[in-house]
């Protein structure tokens, strides 16, 4: 059934998937910002693509301004911490005619010198727009390490696609440009270049988007297949795992039982864990000790106790790799 609904979207549709040849869509090509070519975006954009020729180059120097730029907003982004800040609000537009929304963004964020992801997408899709390069600005739900107590799942994130060279791609200029504390409350820039024409099946690890078809994959994972798989760290690239198990990120257990983990990694030294808690460093271990990685495979039981939290932590050579939701038991469950 999946499937078939999903060759429905692409032949109705008509989306063209990564790496596949396809004409544009006239929808996403923004017209109306063409008649804005004094305004800041297009100022800042002729500045910085004037040495280039090809779009790649074009795109790349405009994505690479963006995230050396634009700070994320943190004030902001904590206003209200159940559910963190998504759309950006624009400055107040005193002319006589309203911009289009997506340029009344970017220049906003032009001024400010910070975003939320909202302003981000929609300053780089602005940028491309005149440029000239199509590009899209697309809402969805990203695993982050600030959504753990959230009971249901809905989009708390975007970012963009860009067709270059006949073909769409994947970016996140947001999570390209640093990242928070563990607090929340200050943005420290570190570029990541992971995050820029990311493969799809690279991207839908911590992407989904509310539209499938940006998943750009032929066959997309379910929503429920996307929340229900553990949630991957930066270590998970790090330690260069290939394979783990369990697969599925929700584990039920009593207390007594013993569960198996195992990681497939390209470390060949380290040590292998699993602690409980709300944050790895606030977390407990258990009564086996961590083993030593010596190879490809290595496997960990983990003993549940009384105190088993609800959440496990894989620990990989030092690294949070893994994080599993941990559902205990009780005698008469």
């Amino acid at each position: 059934m999946k499937a078939i609904y999903n060759l429905l979207l692409i032949t109705v549709l008509g989306y063209p998937g990564f790496g596949q040849k396809g004409n544009i869509p006239s929808a996403y090509i923004d017209r109306e910002v063409k008649a804005y070519d004094a305004s800041a975006p297009a100022l800042l954009v002729r500045e910085i693509t004037a040495p280039y020729q090809t779009n790649m180059q074009k795109v790349t120097s405009i994505f690479r301004w963006i995230t050396d730029n634009i700070s994320y907003n943190v004030r902001a982004a904590g206003k209200n911490k159940s559910m963190p800040a998504i759309f950006e609000e624009p400055d107040d537009d005193t002319g006589t005619v309203l911009k289009p929304l997506n340029l009344r963004v970017a220049e906003t964020v032009l001024r400010r010198k910070m975003a939320v992801c909202d302003g981000y997408a929609r300053l780089f899709k602005t940028l491309c727009d005149h440029a000239g390069i199509p590009s899209e600005v697309i809402t969805g739900y990203a695993r982050t390490g600030w959504d753990r107590r959230r009971s249901s799942f809905g989009s708390n994130h975007t970012w963009n696609a860009v067709y270059i060279d006949s073909a769409w791609f994947l970016l996140d200029a947001t999570w390209a440009s640093g990242h928070t504390n563990m607090r929340g409350d200050e943005y420290i820039r570190l570029y990541d270049a992971r995050y820029f024409l990311t493969s799809p099946g690279q991207f839908i690890l911590d992407h989904y988007p509310e539209d499938i078809r940006w998943t750009l994959l032929k066959e997309p994972p379910s929503l429920s297949e996307f929340n229900y798989s553990p949630f991957r760290y930066k270590g998970f690239i790090k330690t260069g795992i290939h394979s783990f198990y369990p697969a599925r990120g929700i584990i039920e257990a009593a207390v007594g039982d013993s569960i198996r983990f195992e990681v497939n990694s390209s470390v060949m030294q380290g040590l292998l864990e699993v602690v409980s808690g709300d944050q790895p460093e606030d977390s407990i271990g258990n009564d086996n000790d961590p083993v030593i990685i010596g190879g490809r495979r290595k496997a960990f039981t983990y003993k549940v106790t009384p105190e088993t939290g609800e959440w496990l932590y894989v620990i990989c050579n030092g690294y949070v790799v893994l994080r599993y939701k941990m559902i205990v038991r009780k005698p008469d469950d």
